[in-house]
C-alpha cells in the first residue's frame, strides 16, 4: 500500500517524492526481508519499537537513572543477541517488556482491570531484568503514574495483606518510578520486604536507596540478604561493592574487603556488563584511598588500564563509556606519585616491591603456608603427600665454574625448560613451615623480581633442620641448571628443584640478617609484637606488609 501511494505521489510531481525515491525503495526492500524473517510476535514487537523510538526523541522522563533512549538501540542490541551477547540479550528482553507496557496504554484509552494487571506485569518484568532501558516518554508519564497508582490502591483494599503476584508487581513498578524520592520509598520497601521475604529486587532497591541516604551498612545488610537468595546476581553484588568502599571510605578501613567484593562481581559478570569498566576505575580509587602513593601507584596504573580495555568490550550503546571516576582517575597519571614510579629504573627495589606479581606471589604462599600452620596445631593433623613428576629432567653440574649467570627475567614464564649451562642466585625472602611434600620457598633476584619456589627430593630426616637453620628468610642460594615449571593445576610459573644437589648456598657472611618482611633491607629492628617472628625496617613497612602482603595470615603465635 506504501509503494502505491508513493509511486501515485512521484506520478503527481511531488519533488520531494522523486527525490527520495530511491532511499524510500531501499527502505521497503529492508522492510520486506525483516518481515521475511521475524515471526508475526517478534515483527510486532519491532514495528512498536520502531514507533515509540521516535516518540521518544527529542524527550522523555526516565523512570531510572539514564540520559538516553535504548529503545532506538534495539536493532544493534538484536544483532549483539543474535551473536551469544548476553548482555544485549536482557536488554532487548527488557526492551519487549517495556514496548509491550506502552503500548497497551496506547491501545486504549481506558484500561480494564485485566488490561491494568498485563500492563503492570510487563513493566515489572523490564525493571527485573533491566530497569535502565524503562525510559518513559514524557506526554506518557502521568498515564503511567496514575496507572500504577491505580493499581497500587486497589492490590492494597483487595489482597487485606494477602502476597499476590498482582500486589508484588505494582510495589516494584511505585518503588522504582519513585526513587528519587528516597526516604519515602526507604519507608515503603520495609512493607515490601516484610511482604515478599523471597524477592530480592526489594532489598536491591533498599540497598541502593540507603546508599543514596548515606546509611551504607543498612543497605549493605539489604544488599546481603539478597545474596543470600541469589548469591551470582550482578547487580547485588555490585552494590556490594560500592556500599563496602563507602563504608570503608567513610570509617577508614581497611579497603581489601571492597576490592575483593569488586573481584567476585568481575568472576560473575559477563565482559560486556555495562558496569565492568567502571567496576575497574572504582577498584582503582580503593587503592587511591586506602593505600600509600607508594604501593597505590602501580595498582592505579594497571586497573586503569584494564578499564580502558575493558571499555572496548561494551555494546555500541553504552559507548562512548561515561564513568565520573575517569576524570577522577586520569589526571593522577599526572601527579608526583606516578611520575616518580615511571621516572625510576626497573631496579629500583621501591617500585619492585608493589609489581603485582610479586603481591600475588607472595599473598598465595603465605595463605598456602598460613594453612599448613592451622593444620600442624590441629590435634588430628595428617599429611597425604601427593606429587607429579616433572615433565623434563634437570641434570647438575660438578661446579659453579663456566656457568652463565642468569636472572629471573630472562627466564621464558610460559613453559617448561631447564636452563642447562647457567645458574641463578637468589636470596630467601619466604620462609617455609612445613616441608612435605616439598618445601615451598618465594625468592628474589637482584633485580628484585621475585618468584615462588619449591625444593623436592631433599633427605626427610632433614626437612626441619633445612626449613628452621639452612632454608630461611635471608640466606642466599645459588641454582645450577634452573628448571622453571608450569604448575600442573594452577598454570602458574615456579622454580623448581628436583636435584637437592643442585643447590649451593652461599656464604653466611653473605645472607641479610633480620631482614625487613616488607622491603628485604637489612638489620630491621623492629619486631611484629603478636607472632614475634616479623621484623620490620619502619611502621610503615609493617603497614604494608600487613595490608599489601596479607602478613596476617602467619601471623601466629607459636
Amino acid at each position: 500500500m506504501a509503494q502505491i501511494w508513493y509511486s501515485r505521489a512521484c506520478e503527481a510531481g511531488n519533488v520531494v517524492a522523486q527525490q527520495n525515491r530511491d532511499q524510500f525503495a531501499k527502505t521497503i526492500e529492508k522492510r520486506q526481508q525483516r518481515m521475511s524473517q521475524c515471526s508475526s510476535n517478534e515483527l510486532e514487537v519491532v514495528n512498536a519499537i520502531e514507533y515509540f523510538s521516535s516518540l521518544c526523541n527529542p524527550k522523555n522522563v526516565p523512570s531510572v537513572a539514564s540520559d538516553r533512549s535504548y529503545i532506538e538501540d534495539y536493532k544493534v542490541l538484536k544483532e549483539h543477541a543474535n551473536r551469544g551477547s548476553i548482555t544485549a540479550k536482557q536488554l532487548c528482553d527488557a526492551l519487549e517488556h517495556f514496548v509491550q507496557a506502552l503500548n497497551i496504554l496506547l491501545s486504549f484509552e481506558s484500561l480494564t482491570k485485566e488490561q491494568e494487571d498485563k500492563f503492570i506485569h510487563e513493566l515489572s518484568q523490564c525493571y527485573r531484568i533491566e530497569p535502565i532501558v524503562a525510559q518513559i516518554p514524557c506526554q506518557m508519564h502521568k498515564r503511567v503514574s496514575e496507572v500504577i497508582d491505580r493499581v497500587l490502591c486497589r492490590c492494597t483494599k483487595e489482597s487485606n495483606s494477602v502476597p499476590s503476584q498482582v500486589d508484588e508487581n505494582v510495589r516494584l513498578c511505585y518503588a522504582t518510578l519513585n526513587m528519587n524520592s528516597f526516604e519515602l520509598i526507604d519507608q515503603f520497601l520495609t512493607s515490601c520486604k516484610q511482604e515478599y521475604p523471597k524477592s530480592i529486587y526489594f532489598f536491591l532497591l533498599s540497598g541502593a536507596v540507603n546508599g543514596f541516604l548515606r546509611r551504607s551498612d543498612v543497605g549493605l545488610y539489604n544488599i546481603n540478604n539478597g545474596l543470600e537468595i541469589e548469591p551470582d546476581n550482578c547487580e547485588l553484588l555490585y552494590h556490594k561493592a560500592v556500599l563496602l568502599r563507602h563504608l570503608a571510605m567513610n570509617m577508614n578501613m581497611d579497603m581489601d574487603e571492597a576490592i575483593k567484593a569488586y573481584q567476585t562481581f568481575l568472576r560473575v559478570a559477563p565482559k560486556d556488563h555495562r558496569k565492568v569498566p567502571e567496576v575497574y576505575y572504582e577498584m582503582a580509587i580503593c587503592y587511591v584511598q586506602g593505600y600509600t602513593p607508594e604501593v597505590a601507584a602501580p595498582w592505579v596504573k594497571k586497573l586503569y588500564t584494564e578499564g580502558q580495555q575493558a571499555e572496548k568490550l561494551q555494546l555500541p550503546c553504552f559507548l562512548p563509556y561515561k564513568s565520573c571516576n575517569i576524570a577522577y582517575l586520569k589526571p593522577m597519571f599526572d601527579m608526583e606519585f606516578v611520575r616518580n614510579t615511571k621516572s625510576v629504573s626497573d631496579n629500583n627495589r621501591k617500585q619492585r616491591l608493589t609489581d603485582p606479581h610479586r603481591v600475588e606471589v607472595i599473598q598465595k604462599h603465605r595463605e598456602w603456608e598460613g594453612n599448613t600452620l592451622q593444620e600442624k596445631n590441629n590435634p588430628s593433623y595428617t599429611v597425604i603427600s601427593t606429587t607429579l613428576k616433572p615433565r623434563v629432567k634437570q641434570q647438575t653440574a660438578k661446579s659453579l665454574i663456566g656457568l652463565k649467570p642468569i636472572t629471573l627475567r630472562e627466564i621464558d614464564p610460559t613453559k617448561d625448560q631447564v636452563y642447562n649451562g647457567y645458574v641463578l642466585s637468589v636470596t630467601i625472602i619466604e620462609e617455609a613451615y612445613s616441608w612435605i611434600p616439598s618445601i615451598h620457598l618465594v625468592i628474589e633476584d637482584e633485580n628484585f623480581d621475585c618468584e615462588r619456589m619449591l625444593i623436592y627430593n631433599f633427605p626427610e630426616e632433614q626437612g626441619e633442620y633445612l626449613i628452621s637453620k639452612l632454608y630461611t628468610i635471608g640466606s642466599k642460594m645459588h641454582i645450577i641448571n634452573p628448571y622453571l615449571r608450569i604448575g600442573a593445576g594452577d598454570m602458574k610459573p615456579t622454580v623448581r628443584v628436583d636435584d637437592f644437589s643442585s643447590i649451593v648456598m652461599q656464604s653466611e657472611s653473605e645472607w641479610i640478617l633480620n631482614m625487613c618482611r616488607y622491603c628485604c633491607e637489612a638489620n630491621a629492628s623492629k619486631v611484629c609484637s603478636k607472632c614475634q617472628q616479623a621484623h620490620y625496617c619502619s611502621k610503615e613497612c609493617q603497614i604494608n606488609d600487613w595490608k599489601l602482603y596479607k602478613h596476617k595470615l602467619i601471623c601466629k603465635n607459636e
